[in-house]
């Protein structure tokens, strides 16, 4: 009669060696994120206020615009200050951790080549900083839904779903965009320039309802899309589209994906070209 042997001292260590590395890095990202935050916010003195200041007024003149000056139609829904923060805070979050994502490598070329952690990390905090600004600001958002009388709706409940969402897909696309700018430096420009023309092509000061059926089927295939309208939808539950929710999904996927092959491909160039 055989009796099973007890596993081997390193099949037995691995998880625990891997449970380490985990904490490790957790560790190492915290410790970034908090730093990134101190200095942006120690050497200014509004400090957090400049985070909400910048939205804060883009609200505002695109409020006065199309409610003042011209008529928007159907454009949004009432109230239009809430319909347009309700996407321009988690744009904000989109396009800061996309752009700082292009100086990832290069802001941080000494502390990269003398540490040892996963150089992942250095886009993952880039992320993280931005989440925390988002998630901080939201009290904003809460201020003028209850000052203009905003009613709150169930699909609150699936805020957490359009986080993890945006945080992976701009995850994703910083592990894309900060090797690749390490080899094409004019490539941190053209992110600026396409981050610029989606503004428009997202639905920010819009919503995908008020555009005509051939472009709201296109306008679909825009991830942001998707995530926004589970924002808007905690306000205005007409804005949850679940077919534009499951493409946002099916794209972050395949984002993090070509990010991840990108980025393991590229990384030993990176350390070199540093």
């Amino acid at each position: 009669m055989t009796t099973a042997s007890a596993p081997t001292a390193p099949a037995a260590a691995a998880p625990a060696a891997s449970r380490s590395a985990g904490r490790r890095y957790r560790h190492a990202l915290w410790l970034l994120t908090v730093r990134d935050l101190r200095v942006r916010y120690s050497t200014s003195a509004l400090g957090y206020f400049w985070s909400i200041l910048d939205p804060l007024v883009m609200s505002a003149i695109y409020w006065f615009v199309f409610t003042q000056v011209f008529h928007r139609g159907k454009v949004g829904e009432e109230p239009y200050i809430v319909f347009l923060l309700s996407a321009l805070l988690p744009w904000m979050w989109f396009t800061g951790a996309v752009s700082d994502s292009t100086r990832a490598f290069i802001k941080e070329t000494k502390l990269i080549r003398s540490t040892t952690i996963p150089r992942s990390i250095w886009v993952a905090r880039v992320n993280a900083s931005k989440g925390i600004e988002f998630l901080l600001s939201l009290p904003v958002l809460a201020v003028f839904a209850i000052a203009t009388g905003a009613q709150v709706h169930w699909e609150l409940a699936l805020y957490p779903l359009a986080i993890v969402l945006q945080c992976g897909l701009v995850y994703g696309l910083g592990l894309i965009v900060a090797p690749l700018v390490v080899f094409f430096r004019d490539l941190e420009r053209a992110v600026k320039l396409v981050l610029r023309f989606l503004f428009y092509a997202s639905p920010i000061i819009y919503s995908t309802q008020a555009l005509p059926d051939r472009l709201h089927d296109l306008a679909a295939f825009n991830p942001l899309s998707g995530i926004f309208g589970i924002y808007r939808s905690a306000f205005f539950p007409s804005q949850l589209d679940w077919f534009e929710v499951a493409v946002s999904v099916v794209v972050t996927v395949l984002v993090i994906g070509i990010g991840t092959v990108v980025f393991r491909r590229s990384e030993h160039r990176v350390l070199k070209e540093l």
